[in-house]
């Protein structure tokens, strides 16, 4: 018990890590412009470009984690992501560092990885305590990423800040080599059949489809309502600038705090049915947010309500989907995830023309709204057990 915990905890520094790359550069993007003579709405791109790299190894590196040893998997995409830091530190022009974000994203993607491989190789009455506690390593990796990337860019420079989380990645990929099995997992059959096979899940398992569509729903609030806060509060009559924008990020402290409780109530009633009280927490907080902005305690609370339910939703759902068939845990995380992000980012390009039209209320409704019908939706039964395993048996 105590080595499957310590090689849980091992996957969420190395999942908290590795997210964190994603985030680290954005408060230095100003003077990676001016380095690199690319201007200031071009280098927005790199965000993008991490992006889509994430989610390209979410459908094609992910699913590895059912056919691949473990210590070789999470290895080689950490070198992978060391490889992308060291090749941006040395860009010099926009091109270089979009290719390079884009390695960055695809081996920051070992985070989901990372959270497939605790829950199958904890046991199943502790499989919800372990993803939760990998979710909780890549909530610290994503709350904490932009205060340290910020001091280490004003320290070091925004070169020496990437190589600084080069060198981190690479003591996580010693430590994942000498610490994660080596074993391979039974392959369910050739990795491009795998591929082919992914759109075919969500088809053949009832269980996923119901999860896509309530992670799907929380994670295009989520980032709709993180973006359209940033414009909101930068324009008048709060004007506010970015450091202080950027203090809102730490209400998600509340997020990271309630993760391992979670856990522990999946692993002792059901996922689903965290997922329907964290839900109701989020839907709370987003309806503290449309009563409007001029009241900063108010605002940091409903924040707080917000990203509590949607971290700890988050943990439970991916429990929830590891539970349909262990064996395939990374192509049904894949898909998940793939979803999942691109709801995200539907939810971040919603946020500027919402406020254009109706301005926040129109923004924080739409969060409200989602929510909501995140939880009813909840409300529904999961197929039951031995269906899945029957749905398993077809495959």
């Amino acid at each position: 018990m105590n080595r499957r915990r310590a090689r849980a905890g091992l996957l969420a520094c190395i999942a908290g890590t590795a997210l964190a790359n994603n985030y680290a550069v954005q408060p230095a993007l100003g003077d990676v412009a001016r380095d690199t003579g690319t201007t200031a709405a071009a280098i927005g791109l790199v965000t993008t470009a991490a992006l889509a790299g994430c989610i390209a190894g979410f459908a094609f590196l992910l699913p590895l984690a059912d056919r691949a040893a473990p210590r070789r998997l999470v290895t080689g995409q950490l070198l992978l992501l060391a490889t992308g830091l060291v090749l941006a530190s040395l860009a010099h022009g926009l091109g270089t560092l979009l290719v390079a974000y884009v390695l960055v994203g695809a081996g920051a993607s070992v985070s989901a990885m990372a959270s497939t491989i605790a829950g199958r190789g904890a046991r199943e009455e502790r499989r919800g305590a372990a993803v939760a506690l990998v979710a909780a390593g890549m909530s610290a990796g994503i709350l904490l990423s932009r205060l340290v990337g910020g001091a280490l860019a004003d320290a070091l420079g925004w070169r020496g800040m990437l190589l600084a989380f080069a060198g981190l990645v690479l003591a996580c990929a010693g430590a994942a080599w000498w610490r994660l099995p080596g074993e391979r997992p039974a392959p369910t059959g050739g990795y491009l059949a795998t591929l082919a096979a992914l759109p075919g899940l969500l088809r053949r398992y009832g269980t996923l489809r119901r999860a896509v569509l309530n992670g799907s729903l929380w994670y295009f609030a989520f980032s709709l309502v993180w973006v359209a806060l940033t414009v909101r509060l930068a324009q008048p009559p709060y004007a506010l600038d970015s450091a202080t924008i950027g203090l809102y990020s730490l209400a998600g402290a509340l997020g990271f705090a309630a993760l391992p409780v979670a856990g522990r109530l999946g692993d002792r009633y059901t996922p689903r049915a965290v997922v329907r009280a964290s839900m109701a927490v989020a839907a709370a907080g987003a309806a503290l947010l449309c009563t409007g902005l001029d009241r900063p305690v108010v605002t940091v609370t409903g924040l707080a309500l917000l990203d509590a339910g949607c971290f700890t939703a988050q943990a439970a759902n991916q429990t929830r989907i590891l539970a349909v068939d262990p064996r395939r845990g990374g192509s049904l995380s894949g898909v998940y995830l793939l979803l999942y992000f691109l709801a995200g980012a539907l939810g971040a390009g919603l946020a500027a023309p919402l406020l254009t039209l109706g301005g926040w209320p129109a923004a924080s409704g739409t969060v409200c709204a989602a929510l909501v019908v995140a939880g009813v939706l909840g409300l529904r039964r999961d197929a039951p057990r031995v269906g899945a395993v029957r749905e398993s048996a077809e495959v």
